[in-house]
């Protein structure tokens, strides 16, 4: 499949912000992490139920 334009725009222009992570909340959003451990917190929280 083709990306459409706007996904190439994101590409090559990304928001600039520092996270370099990201985790599904399970609802459809994503919990974005500046750093490993923040990430790894967030995997614990949504995708392991807080394990």
């Amino acid at each position: 499949a083709m990306p459409s334009a706007a996904s190439l725009q994101a590409a090559l222009n990304p928001a600039p912000v520092k996270s370099l992570y990201f985790v599904s909340r399970g609802d459809g959003s994503s919990e974005f992490s500046d750093d490993l451990a923040a990430h790894n917190r967030a995997v614990n929280k949504y995708q392991r139920g807080g394990k």
